[in-house]
């Protein structure tokens, strides 16, 4: 089941950035930072009493003239608007109620998304709390008095925030149709391999709003089933400079990502594989969804029989912690290869539900210990005792051990390659938990 996303907006200099990396870093827990992605941490994989969401940073860069900054909330409004299933709206209680807090105050009430309206710099209840009282004129409900440098309030703020969590839940379980999302920088012809798609089926159900948020996904039957794509494109963007265009393409995907099945990570052929297009994959990885890479523009590359051999090994050292994944190369505008893409898809979708009998995996993993002895340090040698899959999406394995110290990723690949030898488990990345017999996890 995907997370709800949580939007942070708000004017610069609110505590916005404070407030994100105290949420994400001390109150509650991050999962883990994506590779690739360093520059500076836009979103948050968290937890709040066992609710599981995504938290996003819509701040970027705080220009110092007044016009722009008004023109800047507009499109941190937008982009939470178009993206996340609750925004947290921050305000500075220090500052009080401003023209800009009111117009940005506007556009959230319109997009009738849950709003939740946090005062920050609330560092005393008894001297500033009677100012909080000012931001009911916003119109946007009960104003939650917090202090994020203090870490004041955050427990009701993020309580209030979770009350809107149910809603979603209960909406995507109850829609079990296969959701794709189609993800890759901007130009690489996301929007025309839908497209594409759609006309080769000449079925078109609806276009329909997404269930969590206002970006439109589209449905296609194929063979009679329902796919829903989810198409990335991004808002409409006025700013030229590159760090936001990033940032903001980033935002996209992750909430795509969440809410998907099976991501196709689209490369442009004429440009080939880049340092974005592996931040873009890593999301997907780090969150263990299906995974197919397609190149697309292949019709304009010049080719031998050796082209697309070598052009795979390239991906493949870029995408180099990702070697599950399903390549095709394909071309939106011509056709080429695209009634292949949802057998590839079909073949994925199956294998991130692969479940393998208990009896058969302690087979495999005897085997591998006889093949190979795993490591030791000063003489303790680490022991596997058993294995049982405990998951699918992906297909999780927990493997009972000695002692998780002794434990090194190099092994855990091994296994998992042994895994993989008789399984496949093809556009499918595989998790592994170890336990120890006392019952402590790594």
């Amino acid at each position: 089941m995907s997370k709800p996303v949580v939007a942070i907006v708000g004017r610069p200099n609110v505590g916005k950035s404070t407030l994100f990396n105290v949420l994400a870093g001390e109150t509650i827990s991050i999962v883990k930072d994506t590779p690739g992605v360093t520059r500076d941490r836009i979103y948050a994989d968290c937890t709040w009493l066992n609710m599981n969401f995504t938290l996003i940073d819509t701040g970027g860069i705080e220009p110092d003239s007044s016009d722009i900054i008004l023109s800047q909330m507009r499109e941190q409004a937008e982009i939470a608007i178009a993206t996340a299933d609750v925004i947290v709206f921050i305000v500075d209680v220090r500052q009080g109620l401003v023209d800009a807090d009111s117009k940005v105050a506007d556009m959230l009430r319109k997009s009738k998304k849950p709003v939740v309206l946090a005062v920050n710099k609330v560092d005393s209840f008894q001297k500033f709390g009677n100012d909080v009282y000012e931001f009911y004129n916003l119109g946007i409900g009960d104003p939650i008095p917090v202090s994020a440098a203090s870490r004041l309030g955050l427990g009701d703020l993020l309580d209030e925030v979770a009350k809107h969590f149910g809603t979603f839940q209960s909406e995507e379980e109850d829609d079990d149709r296969p959701r794709i999302a189609i993800v890759g920088k901007p130009n690489v012809g996301k929007s025309s391999i839908i497209n594409q798609l759609l006309g080769e089926n000449r079925v078109i159900v609806s276009n329909i709003a997404g269930t969590t948020r206002d970006a439109v996904d589209t449905e296609i039957v194929h063979n009679g089933t329902e796919y829903v794509f989810i198409d990335t494109a991004g808002l409409r963007r006025k700013s030229k400079i590159k760090e936001e265009l990033e940032r903001y393409s980033i935002i996209r995907t992750v909430t795509a990502v969440e809410r998907a099945d099976v991501v196709v990570v689209v490369i442009d052929a004429e440009e080939g594989v880049t340092e974005q297009d592996a931040k873009i994959a890593g999301i997907a990885h780090e969150r263990g969804k299906g995974i197919i890479v397609a190149v697309n523009k292949w019709d304009a590359i010049e080719k031998n029989d050796k082209t697309i051999y070598e052009y795979t090994k390239k991906i493949k050292d870029t995408l180099s912690f990702m070697p599950y994944a399903e390549f095709i190369f394909i071309s939106a505008k011509t056709g080429q290869r695209m009634s292949k893409m949802f057998e590839l898809i079909d073949m994925v979708r199956e294998n991130q539900t692969l479940r393998v009998a208990t009896g058969v995996l302690n087979e495999i993993m005897t085997e591998a210990v006889a093949l190979q002895q795993p490591p030791s340090d000063k003489g303790k040698r680490l022991r596997l005792y058993y294995i049982t899959q405990v998951a699918v999406k992906p297909p999780t394995f927990v493997i009972f051990i000695n002692d998780k110290e002794l434990t090194h990723f190099s092994y855990t690949r091994y296994i998992e390659n042994k895994i993989r030898d008789a399984f496949g488990f093809k556009g499918t990345s595989l998790k592994f938990i170890y336990r120890e017999r006392s019952g402590k996890e790594q």
